[in-house]
């Protein structure tokens, strides 16, 4: 499994539409409107570097909008919130 962060920049009025059809895609799990330098940060998991590859170049950067991206690869993920949900399993708040 390959998972990826692309961070976009997007046309100010097209902000909310942009997400929604990236939200829509097989392919990317989350989609985070943000504060700061980009708009957008978009959670990929995909089989494969191929997958990754044809979901960036010939899917998402087609969609209308965005003008700028920033693809960053995840080597590890480092999560306690993983671990925190694989042992409450069973248990209620």
């Amino acid at each position: 499994m390959v998972t990826a962060i692309v961070l976009l920049n997007v046309e100010r009025d097209r902000v909310n539409e942009v997400a929604q059809e990236l939200a829509d895609m097989k392919g990317i799990s989350e989609v985070y409107s943000v504060a700061g330098r980009h708009d957008l940060a978009v959670i990929i998991r995909v089989p494969n570097n191929e997958k990754l590859a044809e979901l960036v170049t010939g899917h998402m950067l087609k969609v209308q909008g965005i003008n700028r991206s920033e693809t960053l690869i995840a080597f590890q993920v480092h999560s306690r919130h993983d671990l925190e949900s694989m042992f409450s399993i069973g248990l209620e708040d």
